[in-house]
């Protein structure tokens, strides 16, 4: 197996391209030995001046200064290509109609709720077109599902677990429009799973550069004789045959099966879904596989084998508000918008004919507009709609949309953790998604003495209700499992620092079986009236990437629109 990109007890070599102060030394050599006091990242900007961190506890006599003796290994691999893949070609020209589009007469003043993905999508790329976006934030944070506070330590805790794949075209798009490539960090192409029956080991998948799509992706599954056998493998191939040959309808069609249904009635082996759709329903919606509609399933499979660096991953240099949210609100406001932090929409008014005239702000201030977007995620949505609009079925639909709830985990621990890898692990446990040793794979969280783990907790649903130190309490037991030299229950080895727990009761929406007619496009039959959100009819399903699309496809419902929503506005400018 290789190191690669993993915490190592032995001694490792490293190219340094950035210089990287590190407890006021500075480091320039291509090549240097690193140990515990030190690090290095390349391959993108750094954020800090100096990764000092101020830790002066003392643990049962130990200071937590000490430094533990092994080497940490940390590497940003190059940026994949994926200029010239068809999606990312698709995404980049719908991005490119903006600027194109005729510049309008009178921009159009677009209010939008939430300051999530989709709503500074939809708000970025209206400003690109050349209207005046007003985005209303109900909370002091940017980013919605993206969301991260710091704590009085400086230390940052997020909503979720966030991966960048290659296989996210409008995302990557919007990286480059915005200039900030440099802060994905690229890891090796792998999917890294640990192995119940074998506690403290892990089981890879490795996709080799050489080789193209779905070739790679074949010789990675094949290669790996850990979780399946071969009767399984080729079993579990022919089941998919259908899938590859029939492409996006055959996809679409399968929206009536769980991926368990869906695995018996190819004549897929049980274990397959055991060992690896288990890890993969909960990654993708954050539940079994039992309860997730197939059709979630073969689209991450269908752009995964069909792209080279389709299932290749990056993590996002810091915080989401800071390093990807702050970008697109200064483009936004570089183009004569607004966004607008604790703006809490209380009521949606409407005129005499059913359209919106205006959003209630719980402060009691009314903003107008020429039209308006609901970018929040679909319950919130559901909780203001206006009684008249309820029974139109385009919103009555919606009800079978709800969100499922989620519980991000942070600990901090008093020692770097041996057995971890710059990259994201596949728990397959009972109680956990996937997880990450955010001190070795973002750069902001850095820590070179102290493993910071963060974790999905998923499902959620039987959980949500419980007290934090339940969910850390069992968060302990499964991760003794993980880490069993390292870690135990009751903290007689790697102890606790700290920890927070990030509850959403209601997160992206569930992707359960015949969900997919219920999903609205993006245009409303209330005229003036938009939706935004990965909810909304978008083929990316509930992701980063389908929050991205869905702004850009209510960008794109907005302009094509400009005739009739600056008519309307000076109708009724001119009643009243």
């Amino acid at each position: 197996m290789t190191q690669c990109g993993c915490v190592s007890a032995v001694n490792v070599s490293l190219n340094c391209y950035n210089a990287v102060k590190i407890k006021d030394f500075q480091y320039k050599s291509r090549a240097c030995h690193l140990k515990l006091g030190s690090g290095c990242f390349s391959g993108s900007e750094f954020m800090g001046t100096s990764l000092n961190v101020a830790y002066n506890h003392v643990i049962k006599g130990r200071s937590l200064n000490d430094v533990y003796p092994l080497q940490v290994r940390c590497i940003d691999y190059p940026r994949p290509e994926l200029e010239n893949t068809v999606n990312f070609l698709e995404a980049a020209q719908l991005s490119a109609s903006f600027h194109s589009s005729p510049r309008p007469s009178k921009p159009l003043k677009v209010v939008i709720a939430g300051a999530g993905l989709a709503g500074l999508s939809t708000a970025k790329y209206l400003a690109d077109a050349g209207h005046q976006p007003l985005l209303l934030e109900a909370r002091d944070v940017l980013g919605g599902k993206v969301a991260a506070w710091k704590d009085d330590d400086g230390d940052w805790y997020e909503t979720g677990l966030h991966i960048f794949f290659g296989a996210y075209p409008n995302v990557q798009n919007l990286f480059g429009e915005l200039g900030i490539n440099s802060r994905l960090q690229w890891k090796e192409h792998s999917m890294i799973f640990a192995m119940p029956n074998k506690p403290g080991e892990f089981s890879r998948f490795d996709f080799p550069e050489v080789l193209p799509a779905p070739l790679n992706g074949i010789w990675a599954i094949l290669r790996n004789n850990e979780m399946l056998t071969w009767p399984e493998k080729v079993k579990f191939a022919i089941g998919l045959l259908p899938a590859m040959v029939g492409g996006q309808p055959y996809v679409e069609a399968q929206d009536g099966l769980t991926v368990k249904e869906w695995m018996k009635k190819q004549g897929v082996p049980e274990r397959v879904t055991d060992e690896v759709f288990i890890a993969m329903s909960k990654a993708l919606n954050f539940i079994n596989p039992d309860e997730l509609s197939m059709q979630c399933i073969l689209i991450a499979l269908n752009r995964f084998l069909q792209e080279k660096h389709g299932s290749k991953m990056a993590f996002l240099d810091g915080n989401p508000p800071e390093r990807l949210c702050a970008p697109i609100v200064n483009h936004i406001r570089s183009l004569g918008g607004e966004v607008m932090l604790n703006s809490r929409i209380n009521r949606i008014e409407l005129n005499n004919d059913g359209t919106v005239k205006a959003f209630l702000l719980s402060n009691g201030n009314m903003v107008e507009g020429d039209a308006f977007v609901f970018a929040t995620p679909v319950d919130i949505l559901k909780l203001l709609l206006p009684e008249r609009w309820k029974e139109i079925p385009y919103f009555k639909k919606l009800e079978k949309l709800v969100g499922v709830p989620v519980i991000n985990v942070h600990i901090w621990f008093d020692r770097k953790l041996r057995n971890t890898y710059d990259h994201l692990l596949f728990s397959r446990s009972s109680l956990l998604s996937v997880y990450a040793d955010m001190s070795v794979a973002c750069k902001e969280y850095y820590n070179p003495n102290q493993s910071m783990l963060e974790l999905v907790f998923a499902p959620a649903e039987e959980w949500i209700s419980r007290s934090d130190q339940d969910i850390i309490d069992a968060t302990m037991r499964e991760l003794a499992k993980l880490f069993p030299d390292e870690i135990s229950a009751d903290q007689s080895k790697a102890k606790i620092l700290k920890y927070r727990v990030v509850k959403t009761p209601r997160s992206v929406y569930k992707t359960v079986p015949d969900c997919e007619p219920c999903r609205p496009l993006q245009r409303s039959p209330i005229e003036g009236f938009y939706l935004a959100g990965d909810y909304t009819k978008q083929k990316y399903l509930a992701s980063m990437e389908g929050a991205v699309l869905s702004g850009k496809f209510c960008a794109l419902d907005i302009v094509k629109d400009y005739e009739l929503l600056a008519a309307r506005g000076l109708s009724y400018a001119e009643v009243s």
